[in-house]
């Protein structure tokens, strides 16, 4: 059988009441679901970060390692050019050992520079490192309480929630499907998620602009379905608001 639309407009208001109370919940937790995945996202980025300077700090470390090896290894090589000199024929193989010994001596300059370049690049990154340690143990420790307070919020609320979205899901098989699209399309399009309003001191108490008299009057009679010419809001009469919640206390 279908519904009047006196029937329809009822069971749009039950689910609007019902919907407000869930947003009443979700509003006594604030921010804090939101700022809770805000330092999730803000640890995992910080932790990222700390494996990559990590990574190069390594990186710098074996780069040190091997250019002090160079180092060992020119320095061995210009001992033994330098036995080589005793022992030289003529000045053709004298000035043959001589510029390898001024090689070796060069690759030993360019390999301290380096070193010293690493070693001042591991002291920036090390600090980085260290400061971007303390913004993660922060974090963490902001999250624990963050995490701490949505858990006790909801341990309070989540029963009541659980049951109202129980109860809009019945009531939302109440709703045929084009009207149901519309609620949902003007919930969204709200902050305070109003899709169905009363009329309020002869105005929308969606948007509070007033409602000329001849449409308060066909609102009141219940014959079809009016939206406010403002904010589009369904729109429904004072008496059938107080009518459906005191059948629906509880």
């Amino acid at each position: 059988m279908e519904q009047t639309i006196e029937q329809k407009l009822r069971a749009l208001w039950q689910l609007q009441t019902i919907h407000t109370q869930i947003d009443k919940i979700r509003q006594v937790r604030g921010e804090l679901p939101m700022e809770v995945g805000d330092l999730e996202d803000e640890i995992a980025g910080l932790e990222t970060r700390i494996e990559k300077i990590r990574g190069e700090l390594d990186e710098l470390e074996d780069s040190i390692v091997n250019r002090r090896n160079m180092i060992k290894d020119a320095q061995a090589a210009i001992k033994k050019y330098e036995s080589q000199l005793n022992e030289v024929k003529n000045n053709r193989e004298y000035d043959a050992i001589t510029k390898e010994i001024e090689i070796q001596g060069l690759d030993i300059q360019v390999s301290e520079k380096k070193i010293r370049e690493f070693e001042f690049e591991i002291k920036n990154k090390t600090e980085i490192y260290e400061n971007t340690q303390a913004t993660l143990e922060t974090a963490k420790k902001d999250l624990e309480v963050k995490k701490g307070e949505l858990d006790t919020i909801t341990a309070e609320t989540q029963k009541d929630e659980d049951e109202l979205l129980s109860r809009a899901e019945g009531a939302e098989k109440e709703i045929e499907d084009r009207l149901l699209r519309v609620y949902r399309r003007l919930r969204t399009s709200y902050k305070n998620g109003l899709a169905v309003v009363s009329i309020d001191r002869d105005s929308c108490s969606g948007c509070h602009n007033k409602i000329p008299p001849q449409m308060q009057l066909e609102i009141r009679q219940r014959k079809k379905i009016i939206v406010c010419e403002h904010c589009g809001r369904i729109l429904v009469d004072e008496a059938l608001v107080h009518e459906t919640d005191d059948t629906t206390v509880g």
